[in-house]
């Protein structure tokens, strides 16, 4: 074989074996150190190859990518001094990797056990400083800003580390309150109910009030009203009854004594007691009464 061809592959065959020892890549998802002999010489490997020599000269690795820490539920006490059980995460990722190294030692978990205090710290002064009601409805995400805002600078300048967000996922109430503070909601409830019962017992007996007063009134005036036609129509009556009485007096009497021959004999079984010589019977003797 040839020497020149031997000496390639005998090359190449010792770059596959001991090239991994003397070559390191940094990945884009990885952030990392360079040591030398236990010192850091840099602090922040960019992405690419780097020559190593084993016990000498070596990188620490580390991960680049967004991490998260899922935290353990709590109990925090708000404004009111109400217990409340959170459950919640932290994103987080290396900022700094030499003060990420010394100060985890470049481990994820001692990471973690570093974190978990701060942030604990951090959402039982923020849950203290507000109300039940503003925590769970009103300004959860104000509350996360707030905290992400006070944490970031610190673990930045004590760890290396960057937080990118916390997160809520549950909100609950102790079990031990749960049923006292259903009572207590329920009560309230029925207290409101209560007030608008008799807010609209009292609303519907003025209405009422309302409608009695203005039917009274209308009757009223209803009544008046009819007596003042009544009377006009006895007026009227009366004059007509006046002037007939006035154009011809004799057929006005006999006119008048037919309707009441009509009226007293309509019955049938009417019994009239009478003198034979009463002015009642004059036209039924004589045609002009006499």
């Amino acid at each position: 074989m040839n020497p020149k061809i031997l000496a390639v592959l005998v090359l190449c065959g010792l770059t596959l074996l001991f090239g991994p020892l003397f070559v390191k890549v940094v990945n884009e998802n990885e952030r990392g150190i360079m040591m030398r002999f236990g010192e850091i010489t840099n602090g922040d490997l960019e992405p690419g190859l780097y020559f190593t020599i084993p016990m000498v000269r070596e990188p620490r690795l580390f991960d680049a990518r967004v991490l998260h820490i899922d935290m353990r539920p709590e109990e925090y006490l708000t404004q009111e001094k109400k217990r409340l059980i959170v459950d919640s995460f932290v994103m987080w990722k290396i900022s700094n990797p030499s003060l990420y190294y010394t100060s985890t030692g470049g481990i994820p978990e001692q990471a973690r056990r570093l974190l978990s205090p701060r942030i604990n710290e951090g959402l039982r002064n923020k849950f203290g400083e507000r109300t039940v009601y503003e925590v769970i409805a009103g300004e959860r995400d104000q509350l996360v800003v707030d905290l992400v805002k006070s944490l970031n600078q610190k673990a930045q300048e004590e760890l290396g580390i960057e937080i990118v967000d916390v997160r809520v996922n549950s909100i609950e109430l102790p079990p031990s309150v749960v049923e006292s503070v259903y009572n207590r909601m329920r009560a309230e409830r029925d207290r409101e109910a209560r007030e608008h019962r008799s807010r609209g017992t009292e609303l519907g007996e003025g209405i009422r009030a309302d409608a009695d007063r203005q039917r009274t009134i209308i009757m009223a005036n209803a009544y008046k009203k009819a007596q003042e036609i009544r009377g006009e129509g006895d007026a009227t009556a009366t004059k007509v009854y006046a002037d007939a009485y006035s154009a011809d007096k004799e057929f006005y009497a006999f006119y008048r004594s037919l309707n009441a021959y009509m009226q007293s004999f309509a019955g049938g079984k009417d019994v009239l007691v009478l003198e034979p010589e009463s002015d009642f019977f004059k036209y039924m003797k004589s045609s002009t009464g006499k």
